[in-house]
């Protein structure tokens, strides 16, 4: 079996800053995570990478905000898009993008 997308969309928030979200349903779980997906969550301002939730091969599942990483805990693809789509929003308030 091959990896089945799950999701592949991008959001456009204004001309300088977007989401992509992107989900793979996998047949294998990627080392060390135990969960059937692969996945990058994005969100850029221009042209930079200042949030971002993906699992990495080797580091499992993890967060990026700014230059910082930190762990992440994925329950299911719907918390973790619900998560991604609140820490964007509370980035874009903090930040005065709304």
């Amino acid at each position: 079996m091959n990896a089945e997308l799950v999701i592949r969309r991008r959001v456009a928030y204004g001309n300088r800053d977007f989401a992509e979200m992107v989900v793979w349903r996998v047949p294998e779980p990627v080392p060390p995570t135990t969960h059937g997906f692969k996945y990058r969550l994005v969100y850029i301002v221009d042209g930079r990478r200042v949030l971002g939730f993906d699992n990495e091969r080797g580091k499992g599942d993890h967060r990026h905000q700014d230059d910082a990483e930190h762990p992440y805990e994925f329950v299911n693809v719907d918390r973790l898009l619900a998560d991604f789509v609140a820490a964007v929003r509370q980035w874009r308030t903090d930040h005065d993008r709304t």
